[in-house]
Protein backbone atom coordinates (compact mmCIF):
# COMPACT_ATOMS: atom_id res chain seq x y z
CA UNK A 1 0.00 0.00 0.00
CA UNK A 2 1.13 3.42 -1.11
CA UNK A 3 0.27 6.34 1.10
CA UNK A 4 1.64 9.76 0.21
CA UNK A 5 0.59 12.85 0.94
CA UNK A 6 0.91 16.66 -0.61
CA UNK A 7 0.97 19.67 1.51
CA UNK A 8 0.97 23.65 0.28
CA UNK A 9 0.19 26.74 1.74
CA UNK A 10 -0.80 30.43 0.12
CA UNK A 11 1.42 33.21 2.52
CA UNK A 12 -1.07 35.61 3.96
CA UNK A 13 -3.92 34.85 1.50
CA UNK A 14 -6.59 36.69 3.81
CA UNK A 15 -6.38 40.09 3.05
CA UNK A 16 -8.25 41.00 6.15
CA UNK A 17 -6.22 39.44 8.93
CA UNK A 18 -3.15 38.39 6.94
CA UNK A 19 -3.67 34.62 7.69
CA UNK A 20 -2.23 31.77 5.27
CA UNK A 21 -4.06 29.18 4.12
CA UNK A 22 -2.64 25.52 5.08
CA UNK A 23 -4.27 22.52 2.44
CA UNK A 24 -3.03 19.17 2.04
CA UNK A 25 -4.48 16.26 0.07
CA UNK A 26 -3.54 12.07 0.54
CA UNK A 27 -3.57 9.34 -2.35
CA UNK A 28 -3.76 5.41 -1.34
CA UNK A 29 -2.47 3.83 -4.27
CA UNK A 30 -3.26 6.92 -6.83
CA UNK A 31 -7.01 7.50 -5.08
CA UNK A 32 -7.86 10.34 -3.12
CA UNK A 33 -8.89 9.21 0.60
CA UNK A 34 -8.55 12.78 2.41
CA UNK A 35 -8.01 16.32 2.11
CA UNK A 36 -8.13 19.50 4.35
CA UNK A 37 -7.89 22.89 3.63
CA UNK A 38 -8.24 25.49 6.20
CA UNK A 39 -6.65 29.06 7.90
CA UNK A 40 -3.79 28.60 9.73
CA UNK A 41 -3.91 29.31 13.35
CA UNK A 42 -0.80 31.79 13.18
CA UNK A 43 0.41 34.50 11.68
CA UNK A 44 3.73 33.59 9.98
CA UNK A 45 6.16 36.07 8.49
CA UNK A 46 7.17 34.38 5.13
CA UNK A 47 6.44 31.40 2.71
CA UNK A 48 8.64 29.01 3.90
CA UNK A 49 6.95 29.52 7.36
CA UNK A 50 3.71 28.86 6.50
CA UNK A 51 4.61 25.81 4.14
CA UNK A 52 6.17 24.25 7.42
CA UNK A 53 3.27 25.01 9.02
CA UNK A 54 0.98 23.07 6.21
CA UNK A 55 3.59 20.36 6.12
CA UNK A 56 3.50 19.68 9.37
CA UNK A 57 -0.41 19.63 9.84
CA UNK A 58 -0.06 16.98 6.59
CA UNK A 59 2.52 15.25 9.07
CA UNK A 60 -0.58 14.95 11.93
CA UNK A 61 -2.89 13.88 8.95
CA UNK A 62 -0.54 11.30 7.99
CA UNK A 63 0.48 9.88 11.60
CA UNK A 64 -3.42 9.37 12.36
CA UNK A 65 -4.28 7.64 9.27
CA UNK A 66 -1.34 5.17 9.67
CA UNK A 67 -2.59 4.58 13.34
CA UNK A 68 -6.04 4.27 12.28
CA UNK A 69 -4.76 2.05 9.47
CA UNK A 70 -3.06 -0.49 11.56
CA UNK A 71 -5.83 -0.27 14.61
CA UNK A 72 -8.43 -1.16 12.13
CA UNK A 73 -6.75 -2.91 9.34
CA UNK A 74 -8.52 -1.07 7.00
CA UNK A 75 -5.96 -2.01 4.31
CA UNK A 76 -3.11 -3.98 4.16
CA UNK A 77 -0.38 -2.32 6.61
CA UNK A 78 1.34 0.60 5.33
CA UNK A 79 4.98 -0.22 6.67
CA UNK A 80 6.76 2.22 4.27
CA UNK A 81 7.35 5.91 4.79
CA UNK A 82 4.33 8.17 4.25
CA UNK A 83 6.12 10.38 1.15
CA UNK A 84 4.87 14.07 2.01
CA UNK A 85 5.66 16.34 -0.96
CA UNK A 86 6.15 19.92 -0.76
CA UNK A 87 7.05 22.82 -3.46
CA UNK A 88 9.29 25.17 -1.16
CA UNK A 89 13.17 23.52 -1.03
CA UNK A 90 13.69 25.73 2.59
CA UNK A 91 10.90 24.21 4.17
CA UNK A 92 11.99 20.58 3.33
CA UNK A 93 15.64 21.59 4.12
CA UNK A 94 14.34 22.65 7.35
CA UNK A 95 12.38 19.64 7.98
CA UNK A 96 15.15 17.41 7.50
CA UNK A 97 17.66 19.87 9.85
CA UNK A 98 18.33 18.23 13.27
CA UNK A 99 18.88 21.92 14.87
CA UNK A 100 16.85 24.76 14.34
CA UNK A 101 18.34 27.73 12.52
CA UNK A 102 18.04 31.24 12.47
CA UNK A 103 15.58 31.01 9.55
CA UNK A 104 13.15 28.79 11.91
CA UNK A 105 13.43 30.42 15.35
CA UNK A 106 9.83 32.04 14.79
CA UNK A 107 8.14 28.67 13.70
CA UNK A 108 6.33 28.10 16.98
CA UNK A 109 7.42 24.67 18.53
CA UNK A 110 4.42 22.63 18.27
CA UNK A 111 4.51 22.51 14.54
CA UNK A 112 8.26 20.83 14.46
CA UNK A 113 6.75 17.63 14.94
CA UNK A 114 7.59 17.54 11.12
CA UNK A 115 11.15 17.65 11.85
CA UNK A 116 10.80 15.24 14.83
CA UNK A 117 8.95 12.67 12.12
CA UNK A 118 11.25 12.91 9.28
CA UNK A 119 14.05 11.78 11.20
CA UNK A 120 12.18 9.00 12.75
CA UNK A 121 11.62 7.68 9.85
CA UNK A 122 7.57 7.80 10.04
CA UNK A 123 7.34 10.42 6.63
CA UNK A 124 9.50 11.49 4.13
CA UNK A 125 9.36 15.14 2.96
CA UNK A 126 10.18 15.29 -0.85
Amino acid sequence: MILEGYSDASFQSDDDDAMSQSDFVFNLNGSVVTWRSSKQATTVDSTTEAQYIAASEATKEAIWMKNYNQEFCVVPSITEPVVIFCDNNRTITQAKELRSHHSSKYILRHYHLLREMVNRGVVMMD
